[in-house]
C-alpha cells in the first residue's frame, strides 16, 4: 500500500498570508499614489532622492534594483512631470545627476503622508510591541535572505 504524504492547505502557509496581507497592503498604496497620478516605482525614485544630494542614475539603479534604461524612463517619466531635473555631474561633464525640483520637493511630504496613512489603515490595530516586532522579524528575513531589490509595484 502507498504511503501518501499530506498535502499541506494554501494557509497554512506564511508564505501566503505574507503574500495575502503584502498585497493588499500595496494595492491600497497604489491606489492612493494612483490619486496624485504617481506611479509606486515613480514614489520609491522621489524619496530616495528626497533627502540625498543630487545623484547618479547608476546608484538609483543599484538602489532600486533596476537597470540603467528602467531607470533612465522613469527619470524620463518623472522629468516630464517637472518633479526631478537632470543635470551634469559639475565633476564630470559626461556623467549626469538627477534630483528633485522645488515641486517634487513640495510633493514627497505629501506622498509620504500617503504612505503613513496607509499603514495606519492596515496595522494601527496592533499594539506598538506587536508592530515593533513585525517589523524586526520582517527586517530579519529580509536581512537573512540578502534582499535587495526594492518592492515597485
Amino acid at each position: 500500500e502507498e504511503m501518501t504524504t499530506p498535502v499541506s492547505d494554501l494557509t497554512s502557509h506564511l508564505g501566503f498570508w505574507l503574500r495575502f496581507v503584502s498585497n493588499h497592503v500595496s494595492h491600497a498604496f497604489a491606489e492612493k499614489l494612483a490619486g496624485k497620478k504617481i506611479s509606486v516605482a515613480e514614489w520609491v525614485m522621489l524619496r530616495l532622492l528626497y533627502d540625498a544630494d543630487p545623484m547618479p542614475p547608476s546608484r538609483l539603479a543599484d538602489h532600486m534594483g533596476m537597470t540603467r534604461g528602467a531607470i533612465t524612463k522613469l527619470a524620463d517619466r518623472l522629468i516630464g512631470k517637472s518633479l526631478i531635473a537632470r543635470k551634469a555631474d559639475p565633476e564630470d561633464g559626461r556623467a549626469q545627476t538627477l534630483s528633485l525640483t522645488r515641486q517634487g520637493q513640495r510633493l514627497v511630504p505629501e506622498l509620504a503622508a500617503l504612505a503613513d496613512r496607509n499603514d495606519a489603515a492596515f496595522f494601527n490595530h496592533l499594539s506598538r510591541d506587536e508592530r515593533a516586532v513585525l517589523h524586526r522579524l520582517l527586517k530579519r528575513l529580509a536581512e537573512h535572505g540578502q534582499m535587495r531589490a526594492m518592492p515597485l509595484e
